[in-house]
């Protein structure tokens, strides 16, 4: 299969192989997106009324952590998909971690089954993210102006995966038990699983087999000792905590928040660094630095929407009206619903203004502008009525429309530009560094949402104008951005 080859229009005018990542990755969302429609519900409810009985701020920084930890972990699949095993046979591994722990999930075990849970599937989206989007770059050629419609084409299907998740699982989960509706998610993981192996046999490049820059023999003494030094001293950290008396939940979550805001920085220092980046690919690095720090601050604000959103729609929001009872996790619907919406219409105006787009630097510009103005939006309630009785849903229902605008000028397209941006040697790698912006987003989130129960107005104000502000700035560097990305249309 050629990956260069424009004439190959069977899938909507993309490639054919699109299809095949397109439904994979749909099918995976639908199991991550309908297990966390319910997860913080299931946290912090009472263990009468089925849940683990957390407290809210605890239940809120597990959720924002855990979602660090899923994209942190795409550090591990970039490296195992470029130096071992090449990027198909990564994904597959990956979903099959993700299945077992969504199975985990859906046994009656209490707390243990929750954290056996989080860690297989921290551990399988880790593989599996960074690989499938990878593989959608490698099907275009770099002057390919079909790239970012194509992204935005998969990213439709992430978003079809997410749409009906929430209704469907969380129905289970009231109806009759939480881990009814995370068994849910083991059957669409699995699902997924059959579309990619027999698909990919058929579409996919047999070079995604094999990794682009495999390990040598006298490079794996080396690795091998970091690895070994690292979990010792992980092992040493967590046995000081323990006999110092303060190994708990916050502390916990506070280390894995460090080392998620820290392990995009060392990355970077390591790519600038390489002999095995030249000048070119170091002056595109460069612009990719203010690119990932403005998508770190977006991930910030749109991953709430399953943790502090979730809980304005479960305490802030009028749910019954006369017969109908609106149940709050279907508000997680939201987001891909609007990116569904808006998606058509931005893959058509990309392509049809071809060349003549707005830069990468000032899509990401005008995105962070929407993200801000979602939560200065979702503030005027409490500005309004105040913070003590419930709100009209359409509140909710704005400030995800607004939002979602901003998604679709900075997540395709950042996809798109770290493909295109990224040295070759790091391939996979560097689609990591993508997802460790959204780690180091919900990292920050972790430490953060803890101060949302009885702050919501100057939350939501003081996140929407630090946001606006970096937009500005951004804006400001936009020039310097795109002459520092020598070559990249």
């Amino acid at each position: 299969m050629n990956t260069q080859d424009n004439k190959d229009t069977a899938f909507f005018g993309q490639p054919r192989g699109l299809s095949t990542l397109f439904f994979t990755e749909m099918w995976e969302r639908f199991s991550y997106y309908g297990m966390r429609a319910i997860l913080l519900f299931y946290m912090y409810y009472a263990v009468s009324q089925g849940g683990l009985g957390f407290g809210k701020e605890t239940a809120l920084s597990i959720m924002s952590i855990y979602g660090s930890m899923v994209y942190l972990t795409s550090v591990i699949g970039g490296f195992i998909s470029d130096r071992l095993l090449g990027s198909r046979q990564t994904v597959f591994i990956g979903g099959v971690l993700i299945m077992f722990g969504h199975i985990a999930l859906a046994l009656p075990f209490g707390k243990t089954a929750l954290f056996v849970s989080i860690l297989l599937i921290v551990l399988g989206t880790g593989l599996l993210k960074p690989n499938v989007s990878e593989m959608v770059g490698s099907l275009y050629g770099e002057q390919d102006n079909r790239r970012d419609a194509g992204f935005s084409i998969f990213v439709f299907g992430i978003n079809l995966g997410a749409l009906v998740a929430p209704p469907i699982v969380s129905w289970f989960g009231a109806n009759i038990s939480f881990h009814a509706g995370f068994s849910l998610a083991a059957i669409g993981m699995f699902f997924g699983l059959v579309q990619y192996y027999f698909g990919g046999r058929k579409y996919l490049s047999k070079d995604s087999l094999y990794p682009v820059d495999p390990i040598q023999p006298n490079e794996v003494k080396k690795f091998s000792l970091r690895i070994i030094l690292g979990i010792i001293v992980a092992a040493l950290v967590l046995l000081v905590m323990q006999l110092t008396g303060v190994l708990n939940i916050a502390n916990f979550i506070l280390i894995l928040s460090i080392i998620a805001i820290a392990t995009p920085i060392i990355y970077f220092i390591i790519m600038f660094s390489s002999r095995k980046v030249n000048s070119t690919e170091r002056s595109r690095l460069w612009a990719y630095v203010l690119l990932f720090i403005a998508a770190t601050i977006f991930w910030a604000i749109e991953e709430q929407g399953s943790a502090v959103l979730a809980l304005f729609a479960a305490n802030r929001t009028q749910l019954t009206y006369g017969w109908l009872h609106i149940n709050p996790a279907n508000f997680q619907m939201l987001n891909p619903l609007f990116i569904m919406l808006y998606t058509p219409i931005f893959a058509i105006m990309w392509t049809k203004m071809g060349s003549k787009q707005p830069s990468s630097a000032h899509k990401f510009t005008y995105g962070l502008i929407f993200t801000g103005v979602s939560y200065l939006f979702i503030a005027l309630p409490g500005i309004l009525f105040g913070t003590a009785g419930k709100v009209n849903p359409l509140w909710l229902v704005g400030s995800w429309a607004i939002v979602e605008i901003g998604e679709l000028l900075i997540s395709p397209i950042g996809l798109s530009v770290t493909t295109k941006l990224a040295p070759r040697a790091f391939a996979s790698q560097m689609m990591s560094m993508w997802f460790l912006a959204d780690a180091a987003g919900q990292a920050i989130n972790a430490q953060i949402v803890r101060f949302y129960p009885g702050h919501e107005v100057a939350y939501f104000m003081w996140i929407g104008i630090v946001t606006i502000i970096f937009a500005i700035i951004l804006f400001l560097l936009s020039p310097w951005i795109s002459k520092k990305m020598e070559g990249i249309n």
